[in-house]
């Protein structure tokens, strides 16, 4: 009697346990929608969680949990992210899935403009990517993935890419290694091309001469979203930075500099997701983006630089380094930032918030023309510091 009460207990057990592991569902969903990012976590700030990356359209994901406005995705067997609802679709595929893809054969070569390295997947997997510098590497991590790569293939129109290669890291992690010929990252793309993960690798150009530039000039904000405003003057944020905006491309153009983007040249509204699309068509060879600062303390003031990537911070270092010859509060420089704008890897890019309009002092300058006519100067002259930087390399 007692042994069978016994082995009741331990079937009642397993059946339970079993009904717990039914009912956990696993979803697929593909990514869709404009640039779709991975995030780490939950945390959340003023300008949203912290993101891993964007990713292509079309990326298969393996969703295991909702929590509020997110999925849960299980990029591999010991990582996960997190994905808002409204990025991702149903599947539209068999439902049956692989337990695990495979990489194949890698190409990497150049055209007339760019760098190619073509990684073979027989499925359209999630990644994430970061640049390193000293020296300079763009690596890729690609998730739910088995090596049966035997040759990777290097022809010599490349004019960028040093060296390709990639490790095994986990049972389901592939993590490819680009080495770059110079130290300064020129930006690069990611994207599936039929069964190719692509990465597309901007060139140095061949004159270091700003003139030769292709500089987008970003004034913050605009139209609908007014952004910040001083406490005494009451100064819009959105006026004055299309005000500095203008003073650049002036100054630039004064220089010599022919080819000047500009997001907005008015008081318009253009979402920060379709700057980022646009400005990627532009191909710039650098993006200026700028705003004004606030805080709740009206001591608070001075300048300060921005960027997300490593190998974009000299950009913003030699900026800001030039913006403090104006005799302003140093605020830093500051990195991983999480700004729309300085999320792109396809372009270097800084963003500065020129000044505090919630400080009197600061804002009384802001408002000021010769102010608008003297960052102008500094910002041009960072750029030319940063370019000049990289000759004796």
């Amino acid at each position: 009697m007692k042994k069978f009460i016994i082995i009741l207990c331990i079937f009642t057990s397993i059946n339970v346990i079993a009904q717990s592991d039914s009912s956990n569902s696993v979803y697929y969903g593909r990514t869709t929608g404009k640039l779709p990012a991975l995030s780490y976590g939950m945390g959340e700030d003023r300008l949203g969680g912290a993101k891993m990356g964007y990713i292509d359209s079309n990326v298969l994901l393996k969703i295991v949990d909702s929590v509020k406005d997110m999925y849960t995705v299980q990029l591999s067997k010991y990582h996960s992210a997190l994905i808002e609802k409204t990025y991702v679709k149903p599947d539209s595929t068999s439902p049956i899935k692989k337990p695990y893809h495979l990489t194949g054969s890698f190409i990497s070569k150049g055209d007339s403009l760019f760098d190619y390295v073509n990684i073979y997947l027989n499925e359209k997997l999630p990644y994430k990517s970061w640049m390193e510098i000293s020296p300079s590497k763009i690596m890729v991590d690609i998730y739910g993935v088995q090596s049966n790569t035997n040759w990777v293939t290097q022809l010599s129109s490349l004019k960028e890419v040093k060296n390709v290669y990639y490790n095994q890291v986990e049972d389901d992690v592939v993590r490819v290694t680009i080495e770059l010929k110079h130290a300064q990252h020129w930006g690069y793309s990611i994207f599936y091309t039929d069964k190719f993960l692509s990465v597309r690798i901007k060139r140095q150009p061949t004159k270091l001469d700003i003139r030769q530039m292709t500089i987008a000039i970003d004034a913050g904000h605009g139209g609908s979203n007014g952004g910040t405003s001083g406490i005494k003057l009451r100064a819009s944020e959105k006026q004055q930075t299309l005000l500095f905006a203008k003073a650049l491309e002036k100054s630039l153009k004064k220089l010599g500099v022919k080819k000047i983007i500009m997001t907005r040249k008015t008081d318009t509204t253009f979402d920060n997701k379709d700057r980022i699309l646009w400005l990627q068509q532009q191909n710039p060879n650098l993006v200026i983006s700028l705003h004004l600062n606030s805080s709740s303390k009206e001591t608070i003031k001075g300048v300060s630089t921005y960027y997300k990537h490593i190998g974009f911070r000299p950009l913003t270092s030699s900026i800001l380094k030039r913006m403090l010859e104006l005799k302003l509060e140093e605020f830093g420089n500051i990195g991983h930032f999480n700004f729309a704008l300085n999320a792109p890897t396809d372009f270097p890019n800084c963003l500065v918030e020129i000044a505090f309009l919630s400080n009197p002092e600061d804002e009384k300058r802001i408002v000021k023309p010769i102010f608008h006519t003297q960052v102008a100067g500094k910002i041009q002259l960072g750029i030319i510091d940063w370019l000049n930087s990289m000759k004796s390399l």
